[in-house]
């Protein structure tokens, strides 16, 4: 069984084929980093027109890469949300235009089970398990009991963990991506030099916020004396950050962990873009040592967005049965804990 996977959700453009014995067989991928670093940030417009100019290109790449026809294929993915309504328009068009004509199911994936069913074509990881889906647009933890069934047991109250070290590595005038940029001036900070608070610390539950360290790094950027930020400065900050963070969802991990004992979980999972982040994988990976679960996180390159979990995904919901009408209608906004692959 192949499955061609479409991911236009954000800023990457991405095209991947993958097989239900856990095979890549191709993966096309068109960043667009250059595109945005002059803003900063992803310019939705901007994203949306990119995707359009490349997708097709990348369908005949992978294709070729794979030595496949569109008629070998046994099902077309593509992301359907949530994300950046006008990308996820193109991807998904795209993927109903080639379901359409070439005869094949249509898949419309959740961005989020792509991130969450990665460990499951890595690692073959059985269900359930704990996860938490850490990125840009996303910081929770669930349960992971099958194909569509999430549990959630905690959310971010206001913004997520990858959009906080994108606001601050701005603040910082680090570049963009905010993420890995803060990473690697982390490593020359001193993380104890300016003191930011650990939101919900002590709290019930696995909530979390990281709303309030982007106001504190702001007020430690303007107790400085006047002029350009350091070097120096710079790198103690981003230390400082990446340690409240990691610190913040490490003790919101241990509350998951609890609340998630009943149901046995198999593993406990990092996935998304911010479980990229060399410290938090240590600090999640001791945690997960310490009570006893093996964690497991894909590969660097499968954290960030990518059509190979989309592919996936795909494959996952086939074997079930779970395909969409192409009256699917794409979603800017999908939670994980709803229904999956329902028709609105």
């Amino acid at each position: 069984m192949r499955v061609l996977g479409i991911e236009t959700s954000c800023d990457e453009t991405a095209v991947a084929i993958v097989d239900d014995g856990r095979t890549v067989l191709a993966h096309a991928l068109a960043s667009q980093v250059e595109d945005h670093r002059p803003y900063g940030g992803v310019v939705p417009e901007i994203a949306a027109r990119s995707h359009l100019d490349r997708l097709d290109g990348l369908v005949v790449k992978a294709l070729s890469s794979a030595n496949l026809k569109l008629s070998d294929l046994d099902g077309i993915a593509a992301t359907a949300g949530p994300g950046l309504i006008g990308g996820v328009i193109v991807g998904v068009m795209t993927a109903k235009a080639l379901a359409s004509v070439h005869q094949k199911p249509f898949l419309a994936v959740n961005h989020l089970e792509g991130h969450a069913l990665t460990v499951r074509l890595t690692n073959d990881v059985p269900f359930p398990y704990l996860l938490l889906l850490a990125s840009g647009g996303h910081c929770q933890f669930l349960l992971a009991n099958g194909v569509g069934n999430y549990t959630r047991l905690g959310t971010t109250l206001d913004d997520a963990a990858g959009e906080c070290f994108d606001k601050v590595a701005k603040m910082l005038g680090l570049g963009f991506p905010g993420g890995p940029a803060v990473e690697a001036a982390a490593r020359g900070g001193d993380s104890k030099k300016f003191p930011l608070p650990r939101p919900l610390r002590g709290r019930q539950g696995c909530d979390l916020s990281f709303s309030g360290l982007k106001t504190a790094v702001r007020h430690c950027i303007e107790a400085l004396p006047p002029g350009p930020l350091t070097k120096q400065d710079a790198g103690d900050i981003s230390a400082a950050l990446q340690m409240a963070i990691v610190e913040s969802i490490v003790e919101r991990a241990e509350n998951a962990l609890v609340m998630a004992a009943a149901a046995k979980p198999n593993a406990f999972v990092a996935a998304g873009g911010v479980a990229a982040n060399s410290s938090l994988r240590n600090a999640l990976a001791a945690l997960s040592e310490h009570n006893g679960l093996p964690f497991v996180v894909p590969p660097l390159e499968l954290c960030t967005d990518n059509a190979v979990m989309i592919a996936w995904a795909g494959v996952e919901r086939l074997q079930l049965g779970l395909t969409d009408s192409l009256g699917f209608k794409p979603r800017p906004r999908w939670p994980l804990d709803q229904a999956v692959g329902v028709a609105a």
